[in-house]
């Protein structure tokens, strides 16, 4: 049976089916469709469902994207691939955080951990009284009080002990990885469980003419695909949710103007890092993701201030060892679709939105994307308020991230090139100008509703970047500053005694790939 609703985002009325989905249509591979097809094939197993994924080796796949943030942990277990597997077939190295090098001014550098700074000291929250001493002249850098950060600095790593009663051996950790190898890996995962992969380039999709929804896709040699639900893993074009359903895309270049890369792989000259290195440079700044076997670099620049020749010399430059492929060129528009669930179709990656690379949130994004899709289609039949409440929270998670990102660009010092002078002295959103104004007068760290980063990523970024409060919270008063001097003393002393038993970084990794 089929009910009539209406959206009132589109004003227009459409035919939906109130029976079970029995067949999705991924369209597009690469890291995004086989994460979807794999997830959907754990997922539904049990469901009387057939997936198909299409793709054309004529359509090359972005396939830059090489490091994550930690909620990959939690989809590599939901799927049940054992970390040691993971990491010997995606040639992967820990990441701890990120160290941020020249974007405040050019000598200085800070990181952004994957943790919270020291321990709460009695009933208060650790960075009020940091800030007290280091106002008297009597702290450590902030970072100096958090375990991950310190191993970062001294090249090691080690897993947090789940079972750790202290709270400075709690902390995070994500992955970087050759996302080529991660697609194949869930490529075969997908395939064992009964997704089918078919070769093909779509070269038609057509509507029903009832509803508007999608209704059949036709290839090139002639077949034609019919699903229930399709997702567009498409890529920046959305060949599905832009090219056919027109459902709109929010740029945000305004606010975020790099608009390109250059990308290039090279020899690892020495032992891989725990963290990525993204470095500021004259348009943008440059990614640094050591593997295993190789690293990823990349120049981010805004257009209107830096041609690609002269980007990539920048790039070519500034690598550690020498390149093994050619650069590639991407060009993109910071923002994202209006709708990322629209009638019969749910874009995911690319197709969806693109912020930047900074910060690492595009396999997130895929990841949190197929959340939501798992989470407002529980028994496989699609429910308009469901969907609205799915783009809604999608909307959400992107401006928040949107945001943090911002933060990076506005805080800066530089006054050497235009494009730093134009980042620091541009309008930012509301929602970023409150968090600033309330952090820059009493340290509160104000958040709101789907927020991807934690308190503490706010702060790491605050702090790195040298916005101070004005005060501190009053009752960090009543504690003697001898005492919490001798309090912070110990918590850093644990914290670099902690970090030099950890192993190397590389150490750890052979070990691993050996038990």
């Amino acid at each position: 049976m089929a009910t009539s609703v209406r959206h009132a985002s589109d004003n227009k009325s459409y035919m939906m089916a109130a029976t079970p989905i029995k067949k999705i249509v991924i369209v597009g591979g690469g890291t995004a469709g086989w994460m979807a097809a794999a997830t959907l094939a754990q997922h539904y197993r049990r469901a009387e469902l057939q997936i198909q994924l299409v793709e054309s080796e004529q359509i090359g796949t972005v396939g830059v994207g090489e490091a994550t943030v930690p909620g990959i942990i939690n989809l590599n277990s939901y799927l049940g691939i054992r970390e040691r597997d993971f990491i010997a077939a995606t040639g992967a190295t820990f990441k701890l955080g990120i160290e941020f090098i020249d974007w405040r001014q050019r000598g200085e550098r800070f990181f952004h951990p994957f943790a919270d700074f020291g321990a709460p000291i009695g009933q208060l929250p650790f960075f009020p009284c940091w800030l007290k001493l280091q106002q008297q002249g009597r702290a450590a850098p902030l970072q100096d009080y958090c375990l991950s950060a310190a191993m970062a600095k001294a090249g090691r790593f080690a897993q947090p002990d789940e079972k750790a009663s202290n709270p400075l051996a709690l902390y995070s950790y994500a992955y970087h990885f050759d996302a080529s190898r991660y697609a194949r890996l869930l490529r075969d995962y997908a395939e064992a469980r009964g997704v089918e992969h078919i070769e093909g380039k779509v070269s038609e999709v057509k509507l029903h003419t009832g509803s508007g929804d999608i209704d059949q896709l036709l290839l090139e040699d002639g077949r034609q695909l019919r699903g229930d639900l399709y997702i567009d893993c498409s890529g920046f074009r959305g060949l599905l949710i832009e090219q056919t359903l027109h459902t709109g895309y929010e740029d945000w270049r305004h606010w975020l103007p790099v608009d390109s890369a250059v990308a290039v792989q090279s020899e690892r000259s020495s032992e891989p890092l725990p963290y990525t290195r993204a470095t500021a440079l004259d348009a943008g700044w440059r990614w640094q993701i050591p593997l295993q076997h190789r690293s990823g670099n990349g120049y981010v620049y805004a257009s209107d201030y830096l041609d690609r020749d002269r980007a990539q010399r920048a790039l070519l430059d500034g690598l550690d060892g020498e390149p093994v492929n050619e650069p590639r060129l991407l060009r993109f528009t910071a923002g994202m679709r209006k709708k990322f669930w629209h009638k019969n179709c749910v874009a995911l990656g690319l197709a969806s939105g693109f912020i930047e690379p900074l910060e690492s949130t595009s396999i997130s994004l895929i990841q949190t994307g197929i959340e939501k899709l798992l989470q407002f289609l529980p028994d496989l039949v699609p429910d308009p308020e469901k969907i609205e409440q799915a783009n809604h929270l999608n909307r959400q998670e992107y401006e928040r991230i949107r945001d943090f990102i911002i933060l990076h660009y506005k805080l800066n010092r530089r006054d050497d090139t235009d494009f730093w002078r134009r980042m620091r002295d541009m309008p930012i959103p509301d929602t970023l100008q409150a968090k600033i104004e309330a952090f820059r007068d009493d340290g509160r760290l104000l958040s709101y509703a789907n927020e991807s980063f934690r308190e503490a990523s706010w702060l790491a970024i605050y702090n790195g970047l040298g916005l101070r409060p004005q005060r501190y919270l009053a009752n960090v008063d009543n504690m003697d500053s001898d005492q919490l001097a001798q309090l912070l003393e110990r918590v850093r002393g644990a914290v670099a005694a902690a970090a030099a038993h950890a192993p190397r970084h590389g150490e750890f990794l052979a070990q691993l790939q050996m038990d």
